[in-house]
């Protein structure tokens, strides 16, 4: 291998690094990169009382779900769930980019949970936990 080829070698392994650690909805607070170099994720916490709380979620491999996916970045990477919680079962494996489906983006700024109409902080944002209407999203085929 030439030197030319070694470099280009290098700097294709950083690049896919870097993007496997980088946020997949930039400026999504709920994605940190730590001073060790290891991402961590959090979820949305599962309210302190109501159906959410009181119900098992829709299993993702199940035909129970009939509205948008939720896209959620979680420490297995991006995933697309029945639920914004991304408890366990309710997530599938992305399939974002390869099919379409109707979809929410769950992203955290400061302290608030939003679902995003697209993977673009700069889209039509809800606030996840705000009352109803306040808090009906904008899904989108993508």
């Amino acid at each position: 291998m030439n030197f030319a080829q070694l470099a280009m070698a290098g700097v294709l392994l950083a690049a896919a690094h870097t993007a496997a650690l980088a946020q997949y909805v930039k400026g999504n607070e709920a994605v940190k990169l730590g001073a060790n170099g290891v991402k961590s994720v959090e979820t949305p916490p599962l309210p302190n009382t109501g159906p959410a709380r009181a119900t098992k979620p829709c299993a993702a491999n199940e035909k129970c779900h009939g509205g948008a996916w939720l896209m959620v970045e979680t420490s297995d990477g991006l995933v697309e769930c029945t639920e914004a919680y991304a408890r366990p079962g309710a997530c599938r494996a992305s399939s974002y980019g390869n099919t379409k489906l109707l979809r929410l983006w769950v992203v955290k700024t400061g302290a608030t949970w939003r679902q995003c109409q697209l993977p673009d902080l700069g889209s039509k944002c809800v606030d996840l936990f705000a009352r109803p209407p306040a808090n009906l999203p904008y899904p989108a085929v993508q």
